[in-house]
């Protein structure tokens, strides 16, 4: 096999597998399998460099980023409001501690 394609096709493996994991609210291993993704496209920027593919391996290396890019919009569609609801849940923290500390020096 190509490994290019190789390198398209473990990436939709680790795309997929965070898409599972976002739906199932399983945060850690979403951040987790965000850090293999990362390495692995670093990897990819310097191997793919400077290779020609021919049509066939054109073809499926854009199929191949569809898929991928479908992945990271369903991630996004689990991901976003999870991260508004910890930024309220954070602010509303913040609030709460600074009120504490306002009434608790006054007394």
């Amino acid at each position: 096999m190509d490994p290019v394609i190789e390198n398209y096709e473990f990436l939709s493996s680790i795309t997929s597998q965070m898409r599972v994991a976002a739906t199932h609210g399983q945060w850690e291993q979403l951040v987790e399998l965000e850090k293999v993704c990362s390495r692995h496209v670093e990897i990819m920027k310097t191997q793919d460099m400077g290779i020609s593919p021919n049509m066939g391996t054109q073809l499926r290396k854009m199929e191949l980023i569809r898929k991928i890019l479908a992945d990271d919009a369903e991630i996004r569609n689990h991901t976003e409001p999870w991260m508004a609801q910890l930024q309220r849940i954070m602010h509303s923290t913040g609030q709460e501690r600074r009120l504490q500390q306002t009434y608790s020096s006054e007394y």
